[in-house]
């Protein structure tokens, strides 16, 4: 099987789905002439003219409100967020039109718009461009969100995401653009609300998503060398959550940590604890541990922001706190 980029895996999601239905374009900033801030779109202006691929000013609400009554006159947008902190700026035409349209309307109108792009930190970016936004927008009904980890899944959670009549905030990171998996060159499509058990174990359940992940695998390799197996359930969606996957591997193995690249109060990892803890306490044989980031904004100094984000260190420390090691 080939190897591709997290990058080219969104691209090829975006292209094929654009081939097969006219409907489709892409809008947002840099991502005709310059193929996307992150090289995500490289190519697509060639293939589908400026007419389905177009560059917009900076102007996060008024693209954003553009590609919702679009979406309510039968197109099918997929609007591209240079981050999602820019996003804050077009946030009421996510929340209070898109979101909401269908209700609002009594079914009258389906909103099939995807709003992309990078989530959390990525470096030395500071307090304003490091956010994750996963939590804020999983809060509001009406909306999907989903946050791949790796390239194979984000190609086909974002078919799924083009495909689905509702809106779909799909959430990436600058880090993981050039991270390299096999993908598939057939079509494949990964339904959206199933999560996936990346590695099976016995031990201790650890439940994480997007690119924070990689620091539960690094853990649970420390941790496989000291004898504790270690199962990790990737979410992939965020919302709707598959809930049963979670439960189902929690009953196994009796123990729970969530690890998750948000600040503590409020988040994805607190709706999970608040899920087990209700239809599966008799299962558990220690507390929940959930793992975030420190309750401050982003630092820009890189000796703080190593501090400030959670690390593999972090997850083997709360596995062996629930293991009573």
């Amino acid at each position: 099987m080939r190897t591709i980029q997290f990058r080219e895996a969104i691209c090829e999601a975006m292209s094929e789905e654009m081939r097969k239905d006219e409907s489709i374009y892409l809008m947002g900033e840099e991502v005709a002439e310059y193929n996307g801030a992150y090289k995500a779109s490289k190519g697509m202006l060639d293939e589908f003219g400026p007419d389905r691929v177009l560059d917009t000013p900076i102007s996060e609400l008024g693209f954003a409100g553009i590609g919702v009554g679009s979406a309510m006159g039968g197109n099918r947008p997929i609007i591209e967020f240079m981050t999602f902190n820019f996003s804050l700026v077009g946030i009421d035409q996510i929340i209070n039109n898109a979101a909401k349209m269908r209700q609002m309307s009594g079914g009258q109108f389906n909103i099939p718009i995807v709003f992309r792009g990078p989530t959390a930190s990525a470096g030395q970016l500071a307090a304003t461009h490091s956010q994750a936004f996963e939590s804020w927008y999983a809060n509001c009904p009406g909306l999907k969100v989903v946050v791949p980890s790796n390239p194979y899944d984000a190609k086909g959670l974002l078919k799924a995401a083009i495909r689905d009549n509702d809106p779909v905030i799909f959430m990436e990171s600058e880090q993981m653009y050039g991270d390299k998996g096999e993908v598939p060159e057939d079509e494949y499509i990964i339904p959206l609300g199933v999560a996936d058990i990346k590695r099976e174990g016995s031990d201790v359940t650890i439940v994480s998503f997007g690119k924070i992940i990689k620091e539960a695998y690094k853990a649970a390799d420390e941790l496989e060398k000291e004898g504790v197996s270690c199962e990790i359930i990737d979410l992939r969606t965020v919302r709707p959550m598959d809930h049963d996957a979670i439960l189902n591997s929690v009953k196994k193995t009796n123990r729970l940590v969530i690890l998750e690249e948000a600040w503590p109060f409020g988040n994805v990892a607190t709706e999970i604890t608040y899920q087990v803890q209700s239809q599966a306490f008799d299962y558990l044989d220690a507390p929940i541990i959930k793992i975030n980031t420190a309750d401050t904004p982003a630092p820009y100094s890189p000796v703080l922001l190593e501090e400030w984000l959670p690390n593999a260190g972090d997850v083997v420390k709360a596995v062996k706190k629930v293991l009573y090691k």
